[in-house]
């Protein structure tokens, strides 16, 4: 098989791996992030929704943005090559994908932190040592 039609095949199988797993991603992060948003925003459903898509369109332009610049790559001399790059494009996007999650989950877990130490009671004032009651 050619080179470029090799590089071509994996073009192709790359294009529809990233836009799959960038698609399934977001939507499974849009879904379980309305509920975690609707906690921190004080059960505020517009904020919250709102919020969301927004993080969600910014995870759809971040994301797929870094697939399509990850996609140039050599040419493969050998299926075997054609192989070994797509695997390894595919790898630096889930290893990407992954740190964004996490770097979301950091974010989202520092907004509700803030958020517990705000609405927390404050705390009791001492007021000096208590002397037992005896009684008599």
């Amino acid at each position: 098989m050619e080179a470029t039609t090799q590089l071509l095949i994996v073009y192709v199988l790359y294009g529809v791996v990233a836009i799959y797993l960038v698609v399934w991603l977001a939507k499974t992060l849009y879904k379980n992030g309305e509920t975690f948003l609707m906690d921190v925003f004080s059960r505020r459903k517009e904020l919250a929704q709102a919020l969301n898509r927004m993080l969600v369109t910014g995870f759809y332009m971040l994301n797929l943005g870094y697939a399509l610049l990850l996609l140039p790559g050599e040419r493969p001399s050998s299926p075997v090559e054609a192989s070994e790059l797509l695997i390894s494009k595919l790898g630096i996007l889930l290893v990407s994908l992954g740190v964004i999650h996490f770097v979301n989950m950091f974010v989202f877990w520092r907004i509700r932190s803030r958020k517990e130490l705000e609405t927390a009671a404050p705390p009791v004032l001492h007021r000096g040592v208590l002397e037992p009651h005896v009684e008599a």
